[in-house]
């Protein structure tokens, strides 16, 4: 589905969400050709959802990156916030979020991994090299707090958080093409803010967002990807199958050099098999083996009131109440039968 024609002065995508989008930009091409970015594409958005959907679902961190590139670019964001906008994923590890159940406290609680390291990893990159080159500032690019197109605080809207929703629901087959084109059709960017044009719009978007979250990203189904890989991950680290080091290389890197040990380890092999979805599970507070923990996101979308701009929750009150209710934490209480 996806062509990533690397041409000298030209790359051409077809991206699911955006369409054939044609990328000339001197620093984006050379940012995508180096090999911090491209090892994302080698790295599943979401974690390691190959034994759960088919292979055409499967969202990769590089497809990702540049989609929030192109978004912040279609909506006039500067050309250095499209660069961080496309670097913004770069320190993610194999398997994305699910390393979170790995590392930290390995309860996947705060999901913060990648942006904990982003710094320190990008800084020992090539692309302090390739921003100097273009005279970008690399303390100023790293800065989130330069960028609020790209990345803001929920409850509002961000680049980071439209595109990913977006490309969920284009996935997944929740949202035809022409969902997702009227709701791009339906947002403007002003003051450093995305608001839609209208009510409708705003509603339409945060409706489709919290059910990707409730369906999706906080499932019970989520909850066993991430802790049964994350579980499968911390044994090989612990039994000296893996260094920490080769967390950040690829996915399927990974996995091989795990695999090697499976004649001689059952319990790895079991273990494997969790994180394979051969084993059945159930949700169950009062019979589990385990509390998992998944972040809950909602949007509080601010839209255009005539000539004045208003927020989601002052029009329809009860999505104060939804918010309040449903974000922070979901607890998946998990047993693996």
């Amino acid at each position: 589905m996806f062509d990533y024609t690397l041409k000298l002065y030209n790359m051409l995508v077809s991206d699911r969400v955006y369409g054939e989008i044609s990328i000339t930009e001197p620093i984006i091409l050379e940012l995508l050709n180096s090999p911090f970015l491209q090892r994302l594409a080698g790295i599943d958005q979401c974690g390691y959802t190959k034994p759960y959907y088919r292979a055409d679902q499967i969202i990769n961190r590089l497809e990702h990156s540049i989609g929030v590139y192109w978004l912040l670019k279609e909506y006039g964001a500067p050309l250095a916030e499209q660069v961080a906008g496309l670097i913004h994923d770069v320190s993610h590890s194999a398997f994305s979020h699910s390393i979170d159940y790995v590392l930290e406290n390995g309860n996947g609680k705060e999901q913060n991994h990648q942006d904990n390291i982003f710094e320190n990893f990008a800084r020992n990159s090539d692309i302090p090299k390739i921003l100097k080159k273009y005279g970008l500032d690399l303390d100023y690019i790293l800065a989130d707090k330069n960028f609020p197109l790209k990345e803001t605080s929920l409850p509002d809207l961000c680049a980071d958080r439209i595109d990913y929703s977006l490309r969920t629901a284009i996935a997944y087959g929740i949202a035809s093409a022409t969902d997702i084109q009227e709701i791009l059709n339906n947002l403007i960017t002003k003051d450093n803010n995305w608001i839609f044009k209208n009510l409708a719009g705003a509603e339409k978007y945060a409706n489709l967002f919290r059910f990707l979250n409730t369906e999706y990203y906080t499932s019970a189904l989520s909850g066993v990807m991430h802790n049964a890989i994350g579980d499968y991950l911390r044994y090989a680290l612990e039994r000296g199958y893996l260094k920490e080091s080769d967390l950040y290389t690829t996915d399927q890197e990974v996995l091989n050099k795990v695999a090697a040990h499976h004649k001689n380890d059952q319990k790895l092999v079991n273990l494997f098999n969790c994180a394979n979805n051969k084993i059945n599970f159930k949700d169950d507070p009062l019979d589990c083996d385990k509390e998992i923990y998944l972040k809950s996101r909602l949007v509080d979308p601010l839209f255009l009131n005539g000539h004045k701009i208003a927020r989601l929750s002052q029009a329809i009150p009860k999505w104060k109440e939804i918010i309040k209710k449903e974000s922070g934490y979901k607890t998946i209480y998990l047993k693996f039968l």
